[in-house]
């Protein structure tokens, strides 16, 4: 199942992935359900095909002085992080089934601060992809409630294991929630499997009821 909302549409973040323009948020969301639904693949692939026709096509213009050096010392310095020894055994297990390149970014932010509790059964990790957006990993244990909450701009979740529902419907992996400022939600674990989700966001979340007040009153 997959929502769309506008600003931005998916055809839009497609482009500017394939352009490199993308925010690294929003490129972490897409390469990661790219992993788990070939359709996404498929678009990605198109997109890069595309952006690579008009580059090809485009007026050559001047480079700048050093430039060619600048570009070779680049290629190195990926050719020394290929060389770099394997990452060792994750410390949290559940980690090393995320699809890449989630799994990585996962690992980081569980070395530097692993997860943060929010609510029974709900666990968040904030991620750092270097992004203006707010990235989140959340790990939702079956039939858990997440706080009702709004949203201050547009949330993008990205189911990667497991399930949950809200008052929209179901979500599996692969399937991408939108939500904007107008939509107020409950998300629920589904029952079996651990759900994992991937929120992209431009704002904080709006809480409601005491953990509303409680918000209010931290001011966050």
């Amino acid at each position: 199942m997959m929502q769309e909302t506008s600003p931005p549409s998916f055809s839009e973040l497609y482009s500017a992935y394939a352009a490199g323009q993308l925010d690294p948020g929003f490129s972490l969301l897409l390469e990661t359900q790219s992993m788990l639904r070939s359709d996404v693949r498929g678009a990605l692939a198109v997109s890069e095909t595309i952006s690579g026709i008009m580059f090809e096509t485009a007026t050559p213009v001047a480079m700048s002085a050093g430039a060619g050096a600048r570009a070779l010392d680049l290629i190195d310095a990926l050719e020394r992080e290929k060389d770099l020894p394997a990452r060792s055994a994750p410390s949290d297990a559940e980690l090393a089934e995320l699809p890449e390149p989630l799994r990585d970014a996962a690992f980081e932010a569980f070395d530097l601060a692993g997860w943060q509790g929010t609510a029974p059964g709900i666990r968040r990790m904030k991620l750092d992809v270097k992004s203006e957006l707010e990235v989140e990993l959340y790990r939702i244990q079956p039939n858990a409630r997440v706080p009702r909450h709004s949203h201050g701009g547009t949330e993008f979740t990205l189911v990667v294991a497991g399930g949950f529902t809200d008052e929209t419907g179901s979500y599996g992996p692969g399937d991408l929630a939108v939500k904007g400022p107008d939509d107020t939600h409950q998300p629920v674990g589904d029952a079996g499997e651990v759900c994992f989700a991937l929120a992209v966001r431009d704002a904080g979340l709006k809480f409601t009821g005491v953990m509303g007040m409680i918000q209010r009153v931290l001011g966050r």
